[in-house]
């Protein structure tokens, strides 16, 4: 019943916020070398990235909920994560979802010389293009960690820097009611919510959808999202 009541609310509020959206002030990329935290507007289009280091115990039931959904997602991977989930990443890629670049390893960006943070980079792309036979072009850099130089840097080798409009903070494990409320809370046409692959994680993602979805967004990968 509790959860009843939360997802009504998140919802009222969802369209509460719907109709204030021209006055919120969200960060939107107007340069290559600047970070996406946001898509194009005025398509009732949202993407859910997923950030994967560890946590392969929750994605088949993720990629259930979206399959069943008709949700296409964008999951950045580790490259060392992707040598050892080679069939998951695989499994990712022929349902349709989009493949992120996250890192070879999850180091923090910001610590990194240019050339660290290329190889970082290139070599994780190496990994998910011999595992998938795609080529990533997007990067979601470890920590969140990002600044001028980080994103010049990633924009130099013909990357897209992303980022996120709504935080989930999942990683932290919170109740599935609590990240339900921080996905639908913050979230705006062209929006980009961001989760991980943990058990409450799971268990908030088909509320996630279900109230969005009847608020009137749709779905889409990151690219698609940022589409101009």
């Amino acid at each position: 019943m509790v959860r009843k009541y939360v997802i009504l609310l998140c919802f009222f509020l969802g369209l509460i916020v719907g109709m204030a959206a021209n006055e919120l002030v969200v960060p939107v990329n107007t340069a290559p070398e600047r970070p996406y935290y946001h898509g194009v507007r005025g398509r009732n289009q949202i993407a859910l990235t997923i950030n994967v280091d560890w946590g392969e115990e929750f994605i088949p039931g993720m990629l259930k909920i979206m399959e069943e959904r008709d949700v296409r997602a964008t999951f950045f991977v580790t490259g060392q994560w992707a040598m050892k989930n080679k069939e998951m990443l695989k499994l990712m890629a022929d349902k349709g979802h989009e493949i992120g670049n996250h890192g070879y390893s999850h180091q923090h960006p910001a610590k990194l010389s240019r050339d660290g943070l290329i190889e970082l980079i290139k070599k994780n792309e190496e990994v998910i293009y011999q595992i998938t036979k795609q080529r990533t072009r997007l990067f979601a850099p470890p920590y969140g960690e990002v600044d001028e130089r980080i994103a010049g840097i990633v924009s130099s080798i013909g990357y897209k820097t992303i980022m996120w409009s709504a935080d989930t903070i999942d990683w932290q494990r919170p109740a599935p009611e609590i990240i339900v409320q921080r996905a639908v809370n913050k979230i705006d046409d062209g929006g980009i919510i961001l989760m991980h692959p943990t058990e409450p994680s799971l268990a908030a993602l088909d509320d996630i959808i279900d109230i969005l979805t009847k608020r009137g967004y749709r779905f889409v990968t990151v690219s698609e999202l940022i589409q101009e």
